[in-house]
């Protein structure tokens, strides 16, 4: 079998990703069905959530409130545009930053108190989320808020203006969003940055030994994620129209977590984005036992996690090795043995 070399393998990976752009482009021409194209919109948005919590996982960090600041950036931007009267072009990038000076703040905290303590005060800080989105007559209680404006209309030189009336000027700027972020986190895992996550999350005490200022790269995987879990919010909130506390909830952050574990953890891009996918449009054909989908996918959650806990991507992956590692155990097993099978004549 010829191998590829690096160059073909690149090239051959740029000419995947322009079809799928390509195709991604053109989907909203070809496919006019609002529902179609509504469940392409969440699955978009998942992908997003899931590559967040990829990234604090690339540190060696589990998160369970990862839904908490998808809820923050929701609630900023509703704020802003409907009590100080900003557009949503406006409210999206205050709500990023509002998100991740919050995250600034938290990381500071739980980010120092260790992996298995991390976990534990990520989950309280999303109950925490949920119940003062839910008390605090400001965030609109329990029953949340509602007549959130959509995205003022863009005008376009010679075409007029996109108005965000359907569901295909969303579509595309849900694709916008998550090529943009897409790009941001290919470049920080390409970079020096990258570099630092992947030893620290090998063996945090080693990095540490050369160098590496695990609590700063930690503490910035996590704002990173935040901002961007806060930017889908904040478009969420404008597409949908309302807000509610529950998008805090745990059980939004237990689907982000199978969104990276079934595509695979160790694929922090690819990996979310197959993941969200199958689950978004899993989710959508278990509409019909919609009351049984927390335990359907909490379910679904420990398999992965038992039988297959290197997701779609990593079993896939070592389905390919595996006619390697049959023929280095056939060599070991040869030369071990006690006498040598030789071809006749020899």
């Amino acid at each position: 079998m010829k191998l590829l070399t690096n160059r073909e393998t690149r090239v051959n990976k740029l000419i995947a990703v322009s079809i799928l752009l390509l195709v991604l482009i053109i989907i909203p021409l070809i496919i006019k069905n609002p529902y179609i194209l509504h469940t392409f919109i969440m699955a978009f948005i998942a992908i997003i959530l899931g590559m967040g919590f990829s990234m604090i996982y690339s540190t060696g960090l589990i998160t369970l409130g990862a839904a908490a600041f998808y809820g923050i950036g929701a609630y900023a931007s509703t704020l802003l545009s409907m009590q100080l009267g900003l557009s949503f072009w406006v409210a999206l990038p205050l709500a990023i930053i509002v998100t991740g000076i919050i995250a600034l703040g938290i990381g500071f905290i739980v980010v120092r108190a260790g992996t298995f303590v991390f976990v534990l005060l990520t989950m309280l800080f999303g109950l925490v989320v949920v119940q003062v989105a839910g008390s605090v007559r400001l965030f609109g209680g329990w029953g949340g808020i509602t007549n959130i404006p959509r995205p003022s209309p863009i005008p376009i030189p010679f075409y007029g203006s996109v108005e965000f009336v359907s569901r295909e000027p969303y579509y595309y700027l849900a694709l916008f969003l998550l090529l943009l972020i897409v790009l941001i986190f290919y470049a920080l895992y390409r970079s020096r940055i990258g570099r630092a996550w992947k030893a620290i999350k090998q063996s945090s005490r080693l990095a540490q030994s050369m160098g590496i200022n695990v609590y700063r790269y930690r503490v910035l995987a996590f704002v990173v994620a935040s901002c961007a879990s806060g930017a889908i919010g904040s478009f969420y909130v404008h597409y949908y129209q309302v807000v509610l506390p529950d998008m805090a909830s745990g059980f939004v952050s237990i689907y982000i977590q199978i969104y990276a574990a079934l595509g695979g953890l160790e694929f922090y891009l690819l990996g979310p984005a197959i993941g969200a996918v199958i689950m978004t449009f899993g989710f959508e054909l278990l509409r019909i036992a919609e009351a049984y989908q927390p335990i359907i996918f909490g379910a679904l959650l420990i398999g992965i996690i038992i039988f297959f806990p290197g997701g779609i991507l990593g079993t896939l992956q070592r389905a390919r090795q595996m006619p390697t590692l049959y023929t280095r155990l056939g060599e070991r097993i040869r030369a071990w043995l006690p006498w040598r099978v030789t071809k006749p004549g020899k």
